[in-house]
């Protein structure tokens, strides 16, 4: 009884510290933040290369930033949130900065190559937004 106990307690502590691992590791961007989301809207017989835009485009624009980048992440689109409805963009890239004039400053003199590098991943013309992270 006492083992069974002690085991209990231990999964119980050990899901607790994963589970505020993981709280943690989801709210880490900060508030004031500078938030540049790059949306692929999916639209029939357009297509998206992963892999590239992961190791390839993605490292690409980031290097750009330096150091206003606080970090960036990429996202694959797997559904809709209305069943039945289609994918509303196959993938969106967003980079968390701490300056939008740092951020357009550094993008300015890049862009060419930036856009450049689409057609080796992407036919889709990505719809970008800015926003500022509020929570």
């Amino acid at each position: 009884m006492k083992v069974k106990l002690a085991v209990s307690i231990i999964l119980l502590t050990i899901c607790f510290a994963a589970f505020g691992q993981e709280k943690q590791a989801v709210t880490n961007v900060e508030k004031g933040l500078t938030k540049v989301s790059v949306m692929y809207p999916y639209a029939e017989g357009k297509t998206f290369d992963l892999e590239y835009y992961e190791t390839k485009h993605m490292p690409m624009v980031a290097g750009f930033l330096g150091s206003n980048l606080v970090k960036y992440t990429i996202e694959k689109g797997v559904s809709s949130g209305i069943p039945n409805q289609p994918l509303p963009f196959m993938a969106i890239g967003t980079f968390y900065v701490k300056s939008l004039s740092d951020y357009q400053a550094a993008i300015g003199p890049n862009r060419d190559a930036i856009r450049a590098d689409f057609p080796k991943y992407t036919n889709i013309t990505p719809i970008i937004l800015v926003s500022e992270v509020v929570r």
